[in-house]
């Protein structure tokens, strides 16, 4: 099992055809994602030879999911144009758009948030790595050898990094699905709707919640967890000497006077009952310590 991504899943990337758009659809094909077309109105009607598989070039993801049965589409397109490349997506009834793109007026991101949950679209991102169901499939730009087999750990993080840190210190246990749900002020996903989405997966024995300074949403997500979650939460908060004022790392990532400060965010996963790790290094054994067996069991 695995949330918002699976084995079944098939999958469009709008901008293939850039030079990250190409690059990374390497990568998500080589990870096992069913990658079945390309989205770029100038060149509709062509294929994009990967690896020796041709990959057909749509003019719009309409037509790309009338002709391969897409559910999901994975946004490489520049920031001017991911608005429109969103609403378009949105508008043909994609499931999931995935939002690498960075750099995107937060003005166009709640314009395109606000629309897609009113068509029952879900967004994840902007500014992202993207949702990696290990042994299943691989949306965004997760490198995928950093944690290649399923396990029973679900992360969700602002930060790409340490998402990707977080992977590869519990890579012997593995995950269920890692979503990185980016650091810009309005993202489409939350840490919220990830906690629920986990709660719900019966392979997700454990949730992995990485924040960092900036806005409440670790403070709303601990509020939950307490009063929703069965399942044990670890966390870790990133920037304690982040100085006041400054932005740092994510466009969301700025302390004004008390407010969203890392201390905060912690206190309050505390408070919650949620064990937070000082280091990404600390924090992964306080997930081991979780996931030991007791005397006299083995590992399920």
């Amino acid at each position: 099992m695995a949330i918002f991504l699976t084995k079944e899943s098939k999958v469009l990337v709008q901008g293939m055809t850039g030079a990250e758009g190409l690059r990374h659809t390497r990568r998500m094909i080589a990870a096992g994602t069913a990658v079945v077309g390309g989205v770029n109105p100038r060149k509709a009607g062509s294929q994009a030879d990967i690896d020796g598989a041709a990959v057909p070039v749509f003019g719009t993801v309409r037509e790309g999911m009338a002709a391969t049965g897409a559910d999901v589409t994975v946004v490489f397109v520049p920031p001017r144009y991911a608005r429109d490349a969103v609403t378009e997506a949105v508008d043909a009834g994609i499931g999931l758009a995935v939002v690498i793109t960075e750099g995107i007026p937060v003005h166009d991101t709640v314009a395109f948030t606000v629309y897609a949950r009113a068509r029952s679209t879900r967004i994840v991102g902007p500014n992202c790595p993207g949702v990696i169901s290990p042994g299943h499939a691989n949306a965004g730009i997760v490198p995928a050898d950093i944690a290649p087999e399923p396990g029973r750990i679900g992360l969700v993080s602002k930060s790409g990094t340490l998402t990707y840190q977080l992977m590869y210190e519990l890579r012997e246990t593995g995950f269920s699905t890692a979503v990185g749900i980016g650091g810009d002020p309005v993202v489409g996903t939350s840490h919220i709707d990830c906690l629920a989405a986990f709660e719900d997966d019966p392979e997700t024995e454990l949730v992995v919640l990485i924040g960092e300074i900036g806005g409440d949403a670790e403070e709303r997500a601990a509020a939950y967890a307490a009063e929703h979650l069965t399942k044990p939460v670890v966390g870790y908060i990133a920037g304690f000497t982040a100085p006041e004022g400054r932005t740092m790392g994510h466009a969301g990532a700025i302390v004004s006077g008390s407010s969203g400060t890392a201390e905060a965010k912690r206190r309050a996963l505390e408070a919650a009952g949620i064990r937070v790790g000082a280091t990404p290094t600390e924090t992964a054994r306080l997930v081991l310590d979780h996931l030991a067996p007791t005397p006299g069991t083995a590992h399920t």
